[in-house]
């Protein structure tokens, strides 16, 4: 089957688990922005963080997560709901860099470590919740922990993970997030850190086959949890030649009319998927028409 993500409780309820094999949704996502490996893997955990994140909101809430560390990359943006909808770009996807020391990809030099991590959630009220931490490694999974810890105040683990392809398509992508609820003792949050630290990288375990419920028993092997949902996940862009042509009427009629007579028409570009639409000179003269009437 496709992608998917479940959720579980673990330790007698102490800690909230989820877990998530993104290969099939992060392989899309490069395959339409045509990123290069070490974009790939900033993307991927990226979108994987974003898409637990989102997993974890309620109705139609959604959330955007955008992350400019100051790095070559530059701005990275991904969104996601609580369908198991998520999408995301970054601003140059054609960077790569050699393995850093430690034989992995070089995410923190691409993203850069001198910026913000960012977070809005849109949970149907007036004000958006909006929250903001500073890059801590520019390698995703530690600032993504950071930010749930200094702006939830949820201390949490985040592991994402992206292997890369020669010809620069997407071997393996997933991730986990483990978070301590109230009235964990500290001896189970000491065993799940020592844990977290005995076994490989996701990304490889991923690689090797492991599904969803393999990285719940890698993580407990004890088998101490209690498995909640399942969902299905996958890479979802929403826009359409509607949504653009509103955000086009929106410029104005001095605008409309300038495309008009200097271009006879329109092109809009999704920074997601990479969709083009495009509008006749008819159209966007509807358009006018409909601002005057």
């Amino acid at each position: 089957m496709g992608d998917y993500l479940l959720k579980a409780l673990a330790c007698n309820g102490e800690l909230r688990v989820l877990t998530t094999v993104t290969t099939e949704t992060v392989r899309e996502a490069q395959r339409r922005q045509g990123t290069w490996p070490t974009a790939s893997a900033a993307m991927g955990r990226t979108l994987t963080g974003t898409m637990m994140m989102g997993a974890q909101l309620k109705g139609e809430e959604k959330v955007t997560v955008t992350i400019q560390g100051g790095g070559p990359i530059g701005l990275i943006v991904a969104d996601a709901d609580t369908h198991g909808h998520v999408r995301g770009y970054v601003t140059n996807p054609q960077v790569h860099f050699d393995l850093n020391a430690k034989g992995k990809l070089d995410v923190a030099r691409a993203v850069g470590t001198s910026g913000f991590l960012s977070v809005v959630k849109d949970i149907g009220m007036r004000d958006n919740f909006t929250g903001r931490v500073p890059l801590v490694s520019g390698e995703i999974g530690e600032d993504f922990t950071y930010y749930y810890a200094k702006s939830e105040q949820i201390p949490s683990a985040v592991g994402v993970g992206v292997l890369v392809n020669p010809d620069h398509t997407v071997k393996a992508s997933g991730g986990f997030l483990i978070q301590v609820l109230p009235g964990a003792e500290d001896a189970v949050i000491a065993k799940v850190e020592q844990r977290i630290n005995e076994i490989p990288p996701i990304s490889r375990l991923i690689d090797a086959g492991r599904t969803p419920e393999d990285l719940l028993n890698d993580l407990f092997p004890d088998r101490d949890y209690k498995l909640l949902e399942k969902q299905p996940i996958e890479f979802f862009c929403s826009c359409s030649k509607e949504r653009f042509g509103q955000s086009i009427a929106s410029l104005g009629r001095s605008e409309l009319e300038a495309m008009i007579d200097e271009n006879h028409g329109a092109e809009a570009t999704c920074h997601f998927c990479g969709n083009t639409y495009q509008y006749s000179e008819q159209e966007l003269m509807a358009m006018v028409e409909r601002l005057n009437a």
